[in-house]
């Protein structure tokens, strides 16, 4: 068994790698888009639905992450939205490598990639980087979560009413549908909703107080990974898939002041089922 001196001074290694391989794939994102932005067309396919689409660029970013990771950390597992994997016996990286890709698509500034360490099925170390920015958000299971070096805290709303909640939607029409259906209760509840496009970002939001709350379904390993761990060493009341039953296949995160009020009101508009 691992001291905790030494599990964090574990963990502070793959939280470098994590935010050294991220900050090198943002740039070859952010020129990808750039160069987007002055007329270069990107090759543009379809995954699950005509509206859920991967473009060459998710594919080159992950590809780069996969050679940096196999230079950096020989051994490690892999498993990439785009190049798919399976967890190891010892550390798997969980990849983004852009999320929010219609937004990257579309040219709003909106995206990041996102790369997780966990153990055991569990975010240890991580950090989500916005390429057009260069914002850099980072955390440590146990040892707390930073922007660009500042340390980072959760808001703490008095009420429910009073809270900024973000959310996202399913690619498929009929649960988008019921989706909104949820929100559409949910606005008469809380201050306001947000829909920014990004998962990874949403969670990172409610790390650094820019919204109180986030919830969504049907997210992948890799849309959470990362930003799951630095809402929650934030102090975010976090749940991922598989975690909560109540709340279905939901991601939600919380701050704490709220997150009872919140989850409690979710489960009355059907969550659980949509």
């Amino acid at each position: 068994m691992w001291s905790h001196s030494r599990v964090g001074a574990v963990e502070t290694g793959l939280r470098d790698v994590a935010a050294q391989v991220a900050l090198e794939a943002a740039d070859l994102v952010r020129n990808a888009r750039d160069a987007m932005v002055a007329g270069e067309r990107v090759r543009v396919e379809t995954k699950t639905t005509d509206t859920d689409v991967v473009t060459a660029v998710d594919h080159a970013s992950e590809e780069l992450i996969r050679r940096r990771l196999a230079t950096l950390r020989p051994g490690d597992e892999v498993l990439g939205e785009e190049g798919g994997g399976s967890a190891g016996a010892g550390i798997t990286w969980v990849v983004d490598p852009i999320d929010g890709t219609v937004n990257f698509l579309y040219g709003s500034p909106v995206f990041a990639v996102s790369v997780a360490a966990q153990s055991d099925g569990e975010s240890v170390a991580g950090a989500v980087v916005e390429p057009v920015s260069g914002q850099c958000w980072t955390a440590i299971r146990g040892e707390g979560s930073w922007l660009d070096g500042r340390r980072l805290r959760v808001n703490s709303p008095e009420r429910l009413d009073l809270a900024l909640v973000g959310t996202g939607f399913a690619y498929r029409a009929d649960r988008r549908v019921r989706q909104a259906r949820m929100i559409d209760g949910l606005l008469g509840k809380v201050r306001d909703v947000r829909r920014p496009g990004s998962a990874a970002l949403d969670l990172c939001s409610v790390a650094a107080g820019w919204t109180d709350a986030y919830v969504e379904h049907g997210l992948h390993r890799w849309d959470w990974g990362a930003g799951a761990l630095i809402a929650a060493e934030a102090g975010a009341v976090v749940r991922v898939p598989g975690e909560d039953p109540a709340l279905g296949d939901a991601t939600f995160a919380a701050a704490p002041s709220i997150a009872g009020a919140l989850r409690t009101a979710l489960i009355s508009l059907g969550v659980k089922d949509i």
